[in-house]
């Protein structure tokens, strides 16, 4: 783009009493020319060409605003993004139109002036991970009052299930107990495990909430926590240990693991016989054993509702699930997952922290990194498996999942350090070491004699055996230009969207990306905000991420929630819809398409809810009767820019 020239012919259009061709509008010189110029000249219209409104429009808004003028009545010309960046011919022509076209609106802005909300000084934070953990403990830490909603029994995340974390190979449970603690011994924290939100209503400032609490037949208080219940229980060994991934049983009464904070039993209401049957023998055998009389079958799910300013998302990840998968072998006991083999090596898993496989040591032990992570979409393969996989409609994942390649690293460190006589190989693409130590620990376990076979992205592996009588499985690549034996083999498996991620964002009004994770409102600038005022997001729900990232973003997403709390007031943007009254015939047509609930028919009229509305301008494009405008982009103003467009061209 000729810039030069487009600032010659700005200054030639109606209206415009200077125009300036300066390269750093954004930095603080170039806001003070604005600033200048408006006091100077007495200005009272700004129009500023140049990058994308969503960079800099409040920045030059705020510039504005400080000399005087209604920070509304300036408008913004894109010719970075949607001009320079993307045509390599008839840049400056398409500039000046877009020129034109601004000033042309310009003319018609009208002074807007921002609303002021109170703010209901509580927050929420949904998830009892680690993220949600910090987050949770940074607001209630800052005086204010936290609900905390976990839909587990316990808080603790996939975080409890882990055995050491990288690069410092620090116990996970040492690290996170004391704080899952912290947070059910805070006053500021009031902490609802094994419940779900189910509703959310309202805006910045006055959310207001509905919280699924179910039922543990238990009275939390009286409950010591000692086993009894579940040692007597008529169903104790039989139940497959979720906790454990299935290599474990437990009983209908349980706790998910024995350091689980809340430290109380829940019942299995699926697979509790009282409850599924109406009878349990003579007598339940958990009534008749606990020694506090907690057991109550009588209790009944609650609806809690709360009013909060508001709400940080901490939901977490689920891993992909490898039947999905199936080349990868799955089907075969010799083949595990990543968090599967956590729960072996772990002290307080199901093997008291023995490797074992079939009953015995593994002694050829492979790792296969990439497992649903880093897929390219439209490979051919004539394996009737991996065809399969594709067939099921299962995405395939272009992302990495990021903590892959060193908790595999780090989990075949294990292996040699408890089997000193195995022979460990890792099956990877790319080795990532980004983080700090990461590299000096990928470097240790290489030292350790950890053997590390690199294959080719697309050479995709499969893995089975030659006779279903072998305790051995073969790991082997497509191209066939690599064949392992293992006795026991690893998966490292992508880190994927929680299965109720569709539902809560729906309940949150919050957007997801391509690949289902929450959607941050700026990947640079605003990367723990949503589009939706006063919700935040932290940790694996927003993309994978290792735990001290998860940290670090709980932590800010915490203290973003908190600043309108601190403030106790917020501004609202007052680029909304709103209705001619007169026009109006109250169809309800745009209160059913309106994504935000921001409408409401009143005595035949509608009305809008303008701290609720987002101005997405769903309502004026359905109303039929042309009731509805759009503060800032009236119609006018837009066949104003039309106009201006095409004059330049006749």
């Amino acid at each position: 783009v000729d810039v030069k020239a487009v600032a010659e012919f700005a200054g030639g259009l109606p209206s415009v009493v200077i125009a300036r061709d300066y390269q750093y509008m954004c930095s603080d010189p170039g806001q003070e020319l604005i600033k200048s110029d408006i006091r100077d000249l007495g200005l009272n219209r700004v129009v500023v060409a140049s990058c994308s409104p969503r960079m800099h429009e409040p920045t030059f808004r705020n510039a504005c605003a400080d000399a005087g003028l209604n920070p509304y009545c300036f408008e913004m010309a894109n010719i970075r993004e949607q001009c320079a960046w993307v045509h390599s011919k008839g840049a400056t022509d398409k500039a000046k139109d877009l020129v034109a076209s601004a000033v042309a609106k310009a003319a018609l802005l009208e002074p807007l002036e921002r609303k002021k909300v109170n703010v209901v000084p509580r927050a929420l934070v949904i998830g009892g991970g680690v993220a949600g953990i910090y987050a949770a403990l940074e607001i209630a830490d800052k005086g204010f009052e936290t609900y905390l909603v976990e839909k587990y029994p316990s808080i603790g995340g996939h975080m409890a299930q882990l055995d050491k974390t990288f690069p410092t190979l620090d116990c996970s449970a040492c690290i996170l107990t004391p704080k899952m603690v912290e947070v059910a011994r805070h006053k500021n924290i009031q902490l609802l495990t094994y419940s779900e939100v189910k509703e959310v209503n309202g805006y910045i400032g006055n959310y207001k909430v509905k919280i699924r609490k179910k039922p543990r037949y238990l009275d939390e208080l009286k409950c010591t926590g000692c086993g009894e219940c579940a040692n007597a229980c008529r169903l104790h060994g039989i139940i497959l240990n979720e906790f454990d991934l299935g290599l474990s049983k437990r009983a209908a009464r349980y706790v998910p693991f024995p350091q689980a904070v809340p430290l109380v039993y829940t019942v299995d209401s699926d697979r509790c016989i009282y409850i599924t049957k109406g009878k349990c023998g003579k007598s339940p055998a958990c009534v008749d054993a606990c020694p506090a009389d907690a057991i109550d079958f009588d209790q009944k799910e609650e609806v809690l509702e709360v009013e909060v300013g508001t709400i940080v998302v901490a939901t977490g990840y689920d891993l992909l699930d490898p039947v999905k998968r199936p080349e990868y072998g799955y089907k075969y006991t010799e083949v595990l997952t990543g968090l599967e083999f956590e729960r072996l090596s772990v002290a307080s898993g199901p093997t008291s922290g023995q490797i074992l496989i079939n009953g015995k040591e593994p002694k050829e032990v492979v790792f296969i990194s990439c497992v649903g992570s880093r897929e390219r979409n439209g490979i051919t393969n004539s394996n009737e498996d991996i065809q399969a996989s594709k067939m099921e409609g299962a995405a395939r994942n272009e992302y990495c999942s990021r903590v892959c390649c060193m908790y595999i690293a780090k989990q075949a460190h294990l292996v040699r350090d408890k089997i000193p006589d195995a022979r460990v190989r890792i099956l990877y693409n790319d080795m990532r070491a980004y983080g700090k130590g990461f590299e000096e620990f990928y470097n240790r376990v290489v030292a350790e004699g950890v053997e590390y076979i690199r294959k080719e992205l697309e050479d995709e592996v499969e893995v089975l055996k030659r006779s279903e009588e072998d305790d051995n499985v073969v790991v082997r690549t497509r191209s066939g230009g690599i064949e392992l034996e293992a006795d026991l083999v690893v998966l490292a498996n992508a880190l994927v969207p929680r299965k109720d991620a569709d539902e809560l964002a729906k309940i949150l009004k919050i957007t997801k990306s391509g690949d289902g994770f929450y959607l941050e409102a700026h990947p640079k600038l605003r990367p723990l905000d949503t589009f939706t005022e006063g919700i935040f997001i932290a940790g694996c729900c927003q993309s994978p991420k290792d735990i001290p990232d998860s940290v670090a973003q709980a932590v800010g997403a915490a203290i973003r929630a908190s600043i309108p709390l601190m403030r106790g007031e917020v501004e609202v943007e007052p680029l909304v819809a709103f209705v001619n009254d007169g026009i109006c015939v109250g169809c309800g047509t745009c209160e059913a398409i309106c994504p935000f609930d921001a409408l409401s028919l009143e005595a035949g009229v509608m009305h809008v809810n303008e701290v609720v509305c987002k101005g997405c301008g769903s309502c004026r494009s359905a109303c039929p009767s042309g009731a509805i405008t759009m503060r800032h982009f009236k119609d006018e103003q837009i066949y104003a820019q039309i106009d201006a467009m095409c004059i330049q061209k006749v």
